[in-house]
């Protein structure tokens, strides 16, 4: 038999692993059967958590700390990510303003703000990049990204030419948009927002409404920030002639998607693609002979732009055969043999608790995969 070939793209399994730490467990699998097999590994991400690591493992960069405001005005450590091109910086906006930072007795959308997340944009301007990977997912705000673009330099005002303070609230109260202090370098700099959710700014499928809640927000509470959040798309509009209220994602994120449409030149892409763009993922998986890819749960809403889900699009667009492996297994994953999908395995030999689940990771997928190689060579 050749050499096999296995390319290892996996997703991180939530709370036990990192990509990189699966791709390791998994080629301890295949090596215990193929010892001289060729594996690639190529950690992946969908643009959530855990897409700086993987990208930054997967170009060899390196992940810098720095402390920010935090949603809640609170200093918190954040991180950001500069790739091995030295040119290229990844940030997870979740890192500074994520909704790890409240609770329910904290947690209030009418105050947050993404001021944070502007500071880690401001600290990758000064590291001469040209270029910022951006995902936006796992927000704790409402605020249109307004409080980002106050960190780059802008201001918003009121009648009386009073700033407004942070959060989604003040900005019913906004007359005019002050961009003459905002930060020149990101005129030349291109960001990658990784987003997956279509939902616009304002109205019954905007921000407010379908993810304010989750954030906190009563009902009295949503109709405040889609009112306000109405109101900052129309100031927008007058002053800056762009209209982002109805654009496909400019309600991710409370309204960020619509801040960095409105400020910056932002293009708004599927998390999981700019992933694959960045790891070469195409080029490397022409090599294989077989793809195995993952992440902590799968089901049918993997097909909706979860990692799996696009490594077995591009794997299945050169022919090759894929099999996934998940922490747990869920519903409707018939679904997924019609997406690229060849073989989907839980990593679980026996019932066991959550905890001990989690911490007997590497052990679980290094087992799954030795067995699952064991059967491939089979035929």
């Amino acid at each position: 038999m050749k050499n096999l070939t296995f390319v290892l793209a996996p997703d991180s399994f939530k709370g036990s692993m990192t990509a990189q730490e699966v791709c390791d467990a998994m080629e301890k699998g295949i090596r215990k059967v193929l010892p001289e097999a060729t594996c690639i590994k190529v950690p992946m991400a969908d643009g959530g958590e855990g897409t700086v690591q993987s990208l930054v493992d997967a170009t060899k960069g390196k992940i810098y700390e720095l402390e920010v405001m935090g949603p809640l005005s609170f200093p918190v450590q954040a991180q950001y990510g500069i790739l091995g091109d030295k040119k290229t910086a990844v940030i997870e906006m979740a890192s500074a303003s994520g909704i790890q930072y409240i609770n329910k007795k904290t947690r209030n959308p009418l105050i947050t703000t993404t001021y944070g997340t502007g500071q880690l944009i401001k600290e990758c301007l000064k590291k001469g990049v040209s270029k910022i990977i951006l995902g936006i997912g796992g927000s704790a705000t409402n605020d249109g990204g307004a409080g980002l673009a106050q960190a780059l330099g802008m201001r918003f005002l009121d009648k009386h030419n009073n700033e407004l303070p942070f959060g989604g609230a003040a900005l019913s109260q906004l007359e005019k948009i002050d961009l003459s202090n905002l930060d020149a370098r990101l005129h030349n700099v291109e960001i990658e927002v990784a987003c997956d959710v279509t939902n616009p700014l304002c109205g019954e499928t905007g921000a407010s409404k379908v993810f304010g809640p989750q954030k906190g927000a009563t009902t009295d509470m949503v109709d405040i920030l889609d009112k306000a959040l109405c109101r900052y798309a129309e100031i927008i509009k007058c002053q800056l002639g762009k209209d982002i209220s109805n654009i496909s994602g400019a309600g991710a994120a409370g309204g960020l998607g619509a801040g960095l449409l409105a400020f910056t030149n932002a293009k708004l892409e599927r998390g999981v693609n700019i992933v694959i763009n960045y790891t070469n993922l195409k080029e490397i998986i022409k090599k294989a002979d077989f793809v195995f890819t993952g992440e902590g749960g799968i089901d049918f809403q993997t097909q909706y732009g979860k990692t799996p889900y696009g490594v077995a699009q591009v794997a299945k667009s050169e022919n090759k055969k894929v099999i996934a492996i998940a922490g747990y297994i869920g519903k409707g994953i018939d679904q997924l043999y019609d997406c690229g999908f060849d073989a989907i395995l839980g990593i679980l030999s026996q019932a066991t608790s959550l905890e001990e689940a989690l911490l007997k990771g590497k052990e679980n997928v290094e087992r799954t995969i030795e067995n699952v190689v064991r059967i491939l060579l089979l035929r």
